[in-house]
């Protein structure tokens, strides 16, 4: 076997103490960020060295797809409540307020722990419609949602509009105005136009955290 570089030695620890602490696999990200490496090349270059020498072994097409060669690592599930349907162009009826939180719904789905990244207060919501197709998320799919209050400009969210009493999947902007400050939900779908609104006619009722894609 060739002699392995420091790099390439500290990349083989750090999957292997990673593996141990979390119980998945890192992502070439993470690799980049915990072995102080300059970019995600020089991480996948060191990467093909170590795989070659049958120290690691990686799955083609998954971001946590990196395994330490006789490191056993579980792949237990959580259950994760599915409370309904969310939409994702013309907004629905959000379900009651109470029903967001609880996790002693019927309907569930199982995840893989990296999904929800250790988050808490995590939940499903299947999306109807494709306002926000050019995000990667469509018709039928499920958005993994973490229950928050407040979001950052960019990150899409469900909204929950006060005035409409309806509830909506959107990236959410605040536009400062003469009034005092709006929001913009956006659609990530060119064919659609956004929603504009005052502030105070939204609340957040979760941020999308992963998506589970409809093969169809």
């Amino acid at each position: 076997m060739k002699t392995l570089s420091t790099r390439q030695q500290r990349i083989l620890d750090f999957i292997g103490r990673f593996g141990q602490d979390n119980n998945y696999p890192p992502t070439v990200r993470d690799i980049v960020a915990g072995c102080s490496i300059s970019s995600t090349s020089v991480a996948a270059y060191n990467l093909d060295i170590l795989e070659r020498e049958g120290l690691i072994h990686r799955h083609a097409g998954i971001s946590r797809g990196i395994e330490l060669v006789g490191q056993a690592i579980s792949r237990s599930s959580l259950k994760i409540p599915l409370i309904g349907q969310i939409a994702a162009g013309e907004p629905i009826p959000v379900p009651a307020p109470d029903v967001w939180d609880t996790t002693s719904l019927s309907e569930t789905i199982e995840v893989t722990p990296e999904l929800t990244g250790g988050r808490n207060q995590v939940y499903a919501l299947k999306v109807k419609g494709t306002s926000m197709i050019d995000a990667l998320i469509n018709d039928g799919d499920i958005v993994l949602m973490q229950s928050v209050s407040s979001v950052e400009n960019g990150e899409t969210a469900a909204v929950w509009l006060k005035a409409e009493k309806e509830v909506t999947l959107k990236k959410i902007y605040r536009e400062p105005s003469k009034t005092g400050g709006r929001i913009r939900l956006q659609p990530a779908n060119s064919q659609m136009k956004p929603i504009y609104t005052d502030s105070g006619n939204v609340e957040v009722q979760g941020r999308v955290i992963g998506v589970i894609r409809r093969l169809t």
